[in-house]
């Protein structure tokens, strides 16, 4: 209000200041609502970039919050706008947005709000997901994080295996039925989590710990099937692949397909294009097939020992009759 006639928001009949203060008023709250309402709006219209989350659609507006690591925007667009764009936003993707400042005064029987008011949107490309994730991938390798995993020794047969994934999704059916076609036969502990939406980074962050925390975890599969880098981004996220790089235990990665990349991939001890081949990366030994060779070695010893054995036995029949021959 510097620089304003305190009578322009002044109302009548205002009670008194507080006693000792130098500060100007004191001023009616809706008057000056307004007048910040002025302010706000007379910022710089400008494009903002970020995460769009917590995506909401009433019938007048649509309702979403830009996000980065360093801050938050709550923010606004009328449904005639928006739906004249023709795109379907979800909550993670990638956003840029023309608009500016704005800000409801309120009223006795509403609550004020500030939001940015934009008037155009675009998603961003893959372009510049890519660009992105290579940033981020150059600082984590200046910083050695993607070194950590790749040293950590992996047993030929796990006895027990941490497996991060959906509860319900085809990533999970695969690796059972790849360790059922190895005839693994050990401990698998799942660490169930979101893969795709706004809580999915967290909370795999924390799937993982947890399960590195169990002394009785030999190596750890994160898992997830395959999509476009805007529904994978989750696994590009910083904390996320921090957390990787200094778990106790061997990661082995498999996100998305044969063409999909994620910082996940670069960070983890091993990386795999699908479940199936994550699942037979933590069980080095094909237990079937080593079983099979076992048994076929041991039959051909045992035939082995019973041919010597009769070999010899003739051998020292005739010795024995050699004598009384002779």
């Amino acid at each position: 209000m510097s620089g304003d006639d305190p009578s322009d928001v002044r109302g009548g009949g205002a009670p008194a200041g507080i006693p000792g203060s130098a500060l100007p008023g004191p001023f009616a709250v809706g008057a000056y609502a307004e007048r910040l309402r002025q302010q706000l709006r007379a910022f710089a219209r400008v494009q903002v970039f970020g995460e769009l989350w917590n995506f909401r659609t009433s019938r007048t507006t649509v309702y979403f919050e830009l996000r980065d690591a360093r801050g938050a925007l709550p923010c606004a667009m009328w449904r005639s706008d928006f739906d004249a764009l023709g795109v379907e936003p979800s909550d993670g993707a990638q956003v840029v947005l023309a608009g500016g400042c704005d800000y409801y005064p309120g009223s006795a029987t509403s609550s004020p709000s500030f939001s940015f008011r934009a008037t155009d949107l675009r998603i961003a490309g893959e372009g510049d997901l890519l660009a992105q994730v290579e940033r981020l991938r150059r600082m984590l390798a200046a910083e050695g994080l993607l070194e950590p995993q790749k040293h950590l020794p992996r047993p030929l047969l796990p006895r027990t295996i941490g497996v991060v994934t959906g509860e319900t999704g085809k990533a999970r059916d695969d690796v059972l039925a790849a360790l059922r076609r190895r005839g693994w036969s050990g401990r698998l502990i799942w660490g169930f989590a979101p893969v795709q939406d706004r809580h999915a980074a967290p909370k795999i962050a924390q799937a993982l710990r947890d399960l590195a925390a169990i002394e009785e975890v030999d190596v750890v599969i994160v898992a997830r099937g395959g999509g476009s880098l805007a529904d994978l981004f989750a696994f590009c996220d910083e904390t996320l692949c921090r957390t990787v790089a200094l778990l106790r235990v061997p990661v082995i990665a498999s996100v998305g397909h044969h063409t999909d990349r994620t910082l996940i991939d670069d960070v983890a001890a091993v990386c795999c294009s699908t479940p199936t081949h994550a699942a037979e990366a933590a069980v080095q030994l094909d237990v079937n097939a080593a079983r099979a060779t076992l048994l076929r070695e041991t039959r051909r010893l045992d035939a082995h020992g019973r041919r010597a054995v009769l070999d010899r036995a003739r051998t020292l029949v005739a010795l024995a009759r050699a004598p009384a021959e002779h």
